[in-house]
This record gives C-alpha cells, structure tokens and sequence, in this order.
C-alpha cells in the first residue's frame, strides 16, 4: 500500500510568476482587479455588494417605531425596551392568571424583539464607522508614542557618543 504524500503547506498560487522581476522594476506588476460592481457570488449565495437593509414593511412586519431619515435611534431604543419589559411582565401575568391566553403576548413580544433587531441593525453603519475612527486614532497614538521612543533612543544614543568622545579626547 502506497502512502500518498502532502505538503505542509499548499503551492503558491500560478500569479506569483506576474511578479517575478518586481523587485528590478516595481512598475512591472500588474494592476489590481478592479472593485467588484453589482451582485457577487459566496459559497453559492448570491449578495449585492450595496445591500441595503430591507424596511419592516417589506418584509411584511409591523414597525413600531416611526419612519424616516431624522430617528432618534437611542430614544426609540429606549421606547421599544420599555415597551419589551411591559409585554414581558402582562406576559407574566397571563401565564399566571390565564395561561391559555400566552399565545397573543408571545406574538407580541416576538413582533418587538424583531422591531428591536432592525432598529440595532440599522445603527451598524454607526458603529463600523465609528470603530474606524477609534481603530485610526489608537493607531495614530500608537505610532506618535513610536516617534517618541525613538526620538529619546536618540537622544540618548547622542548622549553616549558625546561622553565616549570626551573619554577618547581624554
């Protein structure tokens, strides 16, 4: 029985060669792809590449909260939650008093855990943006505190050789 050999890692992909007198002539590589326009296929579903998120209505759902490109998306927030809490405790009631009678605070409550889902999906946008911005700024600290380190190393090496000049001089 022959035992079939595997490599450790996988062979580089056949474009490698396009950069073979890159470092000669850097010019020499080619252009990157351009970006992808229109509609895009992963693991055999199909995606846009500018998906917009699809309104409740659209989707058939009641929408609890109010329409329209001016939200105050923390208050809504805050209004559908306390409105979450209120059908949870009638839920509560309900299955203590009338337990047969769930099934509509059930509804209810699942109606606004969808409400809830799609308001926090429409805040994704916020927050990839607003993770750049921190990502940008950390990065940006980090390499001033860089430029600072050197700069002392510097300093410090300057130190150095003056007193190792004055000791030869000696």
């Amino acid at each position: 029985m022959a035992m079939a050999t595997s490599s450790a890692y996988p062979l580089p992909p056949p474009f490698y060669q396009l950069y073979k007198d890159y470092k000669q002539d850097p010019s020499s590589a080619p252009e990157p792809p351009p970006p992808i326009d229109g509609a895009h296929t992963i693991f055999g579903s199909v995606h846009q590449i500018n998906e917009v998120l699809p309104s409740l209505e659209s989707l058939g759902i009641r929408q609890l909260y109010p329409n329209g490109p001016n939200i105050d998306f923390k208050r809504e927030l805050i209004i559908v939650n306390r409105e979450l809490q209120l059908h949870i405790l009638e839920l509560a009631d309900i299955l203590v008093e009338r337990p047969s009678q769930y099934a509509r605070r059930v509804e209810d409550i699942s109606l606004i855990f969808q409400d809830l889902h799609h308001l926090l999906n429409s805040l994704r946008p916020h927050q990839a943006r607003a993770t750049l911005i921190h990502m940008l700024e950390s990065q940006i600290q980090r390499r001033k505190q860089a430029i600072e380190d050197i700069k002392q190393r510097r300093d410090e090496v300057q130190k150095l050789l003056g007193e190792s000049l004055l000791v030869l001089e000696s």
